[in-house]
């Protein structure tokens, strides 16, 4: 990553205190069978789950991190989704989006989502702390489950990634929670964003 400069940084520090809400919250539904990928399933298939759900290290409970390595650990154990893309990809694509569509964990109305900074700290309800950590980089079995020619390729070019985040403080979040930008990263040179759109659809992984 390239050394942050003042505007940057700057930039960064203009997120404090950005608010918006959860629409949505996501688990595993299903496991979808993948037998052309790597791991031979896949935990993308998720839907919204009423009530609160537990948030913990490796994510939420009752989700399914079937490719852990790709698609999880505590780097990756948060996946949200802005409503305002998932309005757009919906227009683009003349079908429906709904919540978990993209296997996020959760949808997300009225603040930048992919505007984060890698180190920023968000609250969502009272108790949960998330930081963001990297822009989702679409595989084969993301295309697979949607369906769609040369999504890989499209997706990442659209500079609409989603974001990844790790838990710093567990609690529960449920449709409805507030969401909050609390701490700014320390170090800020490329967004969300700007990273997805700088990796390049020839650098996306074959397999997922």
């Amino acid at each position: 990553m390239a050394e942050s400069s003042p505007s940057c940084l700057a930039a960064a520090a203009q997120r404090l205190g950005l608010t918006g809400t959860v629409d949505a919250v996501c688990v595993v539904d299903r496991l979808f069978t993948d037998d052309v990928g790597a791991v031979g399933v896949s935990g993308i298939d998720k839907r919204p789950v009423a009530g609160p759900v537990r948030v913990r290290s490796l994510g939420l409970h009752g989700d399914v991190q079937a490719d852990r390595k790709h698609h999880g650990g505590v780097e990756k154990a948060v996946y949200a989704y802005a409503a305002d893309d998932a309005h757009w990809w919906s227009q683009q694509l003349q079908r429906e989006i709904p919540p978990g569509t993209f296997g996020e964990n959760l949808r997300l109305s009225g603040i930048d989502l992919d505007g984060a900074y890698p180190g920023e700290r968000w609250r969502i309800g009272e108790h949960v702390v998330l930081e963001a950590t990297v822009p989702r980089i679409p595989c084969a079995t993301f295309g697979r489950w949607l369906g769609e020619p040369g999504w890989v390729r499209r997706f990442m070019e659209a500079g609409r990634p989603g974001t990844y985040f790790r838990v710093i403080t567990a609690g529960t979040v449920q449709a409805g929670d507030a969401v909050e930008v609390i701490s700014t990263a320390e170090t800020a040179a490329e967004n969300i964003r700007e990273l997805a759109l700088a990796r390049g659809s020839a650098q996306a992984r074959p397999e997922g």
